[in-house]
């Protein structure tokens, strides 16, 4: 009786030869190894470096405080006289056109009406601010 390979039945190999695979592997590597500092650049710029410890200073500007009432009068910072409705458009394309533009602050009573606080938003947003913020207070 002759040896045989151990595959009594005749059928196909099903192990798999990874010779050929780990050859062709340390030849990628290689070649790899080889052109990655060819790779560089052929110009060289010096290039600033980063230091994430200093940030530019930029200047400050109070915010607006903008209080609406619940009987719909409008108080800009913090002033004893109500302001109008065209003064307070007025008022938001100056706000607008300063570098930077202050962010408003809305204080709007609890019982004001959302249209009240909706007309003053699309005021704002059509005289060109874009920092627009709501104040609220904690937990009562």
């Amino acid at each position: 009786m002759a040896m045989s390979s151990g595959n009594e039945s005749g059928s196909p190999m099903s192990e798999i030869n990874v010779t050929p695979l780990v050859d062709v592997m340390l030849v990628l590597l290689i070649i790899f190894m080889i052109t990655a500092p060819l790779m560089s650049h052929r110009i060289t710029v010096k290039l600033p470096t980063a230091n994430p410890k200093t940030a530019d200073e930029a200047p400050k500007t109070e915010p607006i405080d903008l209080a609406i009432k619940d009987d719909g009068n409008m108080y800009l910072n913090d002033s004893q006289q109500p302001i109008t409705d065209t003064e307070l458009k007025s008022k938001f394309v100056v706000f607008a056109s300063m570098t930077p533009q202050p962010e408003l602050q809305i204080r709007a009573a609890k019982d004001t009406e959302f249209k009240t606080v909706r007309k003053v938003l699309g005021e704002a947003k059509d005289s060109g601010m874009v920092h627009v913020g709501f104040m609220t207070t904690g937990k009562e």
